[in-house]
């Protein structure tokens, strides 16, 4: 049931476009390509084990992590959901 403006299904729509989002973020990150063998960020050699594990990786471990870290302080896009409006 909805209420107000929202057609029947909103909330059902939201989520759907929240989980898309992240499905789509998601596939946007992954690495495509060669692998490299030293890392982009800080030049130190990349594990073989790691470069066949993640084709076309091209940061180390600890430089990865340090980029993921980032990713995640960024948030998420609720598209207008009532507790991204009240913070």
């Amino acid at each position: 049931m909805a209420n107000g403006w929202a057609p029947d299904g909103a909330v059902q729509d939201q989520i759907d476009d929240t989980i898309k989002d992240a499905v789509q973020r998601a596939r946007t990150m992954m690495p495509t390509g060669d692998s490299a063998e030293y890392c982009d960020d800080c030049g130190e050699d990349i594990p073989e084990r790691r470069r066949q594990a993640l084709p076309g990786t091209r940061t180390c471990v600890v430089c990865q992590s340090k980029r993921d870290a980032t990713v995640r302080s960024i948030g998420i896009n609720r598209r207008g959901s009532k507790d991204s409006q009240l913070r």
